[in-house]
């Protein structure tokens, strides 16, 4: 049975809590636009999230989902495909739960090639809890336990995924919708484990302590800043957004 894409959203929640200009409102109408596109609905489907700003998607979905405790969206999400493996299951969650106190869960997951599709909001920070140092904060970036701005490397969330045998990776963008919601229809269409991991803006935490103008003009440099790589061997640049798969 297909659905308008009106048809997943909990209209009666709207509008969501998220700030203005916050790339998860972008990528939660991208994600339901998507899902409706291929005919994902309250009989086929499901969508898990763990804590934080984007850990709030599940609740805004006219389905059976689930909104999980810090971290374990994905064990979550693999327990419920064991036993429905007919489900499409999508976890949708941020870099601070997955990639930090989920970041076992990631790996793992990925190594089993469980057959979910993760969605993963990258804001590079804790947006939630006030805007601490997140694993995915790039080196020199303000936050609020790195005032002078963060010393260490960001994960290399596609190094944990293409480490594995077989692999769906993209990376895009909040910039690139059009782009954005290729991977995303791709990822869901893959038989195994997918992520995609989408590079947000949050304007309340990170922008106003990097001192960023506006919503507006982070997403212009995340367009800016990151080019399609159409044909990768590998998102080999940092500034590179593409599909790679094996």
């Amino acid at each position: 049975m297909s659905v308008e894409a009106s048809q997943l959203i909990k209209q009666k929640r709207m509008p969501t809590l998220w700030c203005p200009g916050c790339g998860i409102g972008i990528i939660f109408h991208q994600l339901v636009d998507v899902m409706a596109g291929a005919g994902l609905n309250h009989e086929n489907s499901t969508v898990i999230s763990g804590i934080g700003c984007t850990g709030r998607m599940a609740g805004y979905f006219d389905l059976d989902s689930i909104h999980t405790t810090h971290g374990r969206a994905i064990p979550v999400a693999e327990g419920i495909v064991r036993h429905r493996p007919d489900l499409n299951v999508i976890v949708a969650s941020g870099d601070g739960d997955l990639t930090s106190i989920g970041g076992n869960h990631l790996l793992h997951s990925s190594r089993r090639n469980t057959n979910i599709t993760v969605i993963l909001v990258n804001n590079e920070i804790y947006g939630m809890t006030g805007g601490q140092t997140a694993p995915t904060t790039q080196p020199g970036s303000i936050t609020q336990t790195a005032p002078a701005g963060s010393e260490h490397e960001a994960i290399n969330v596609q190094g944990v995924i293409t480490s594995n045998p077989n692999y769906f990776y993209a990376r895009s963008t909040v910039g690139h919708v059009p782009h954005l919601k290729k991977c995303i229809k791709e990822a869901l269409a893959w038989e195994g484990f997918s992520l995609v991991d989408i590079k947000a803006n949050c304007p309340e935490r990170f922008g106003k302590m990097n001192k960023m103008k506006s919503p507006g003009d982070m997403i212009l440099a995340l367009k800016e800043g990151f080019k399609i790589n159409a044909k990768p061997e590998g998102l080999l640049a940092d500034d590179e957004i593409g599909i790679i798969t094996k």
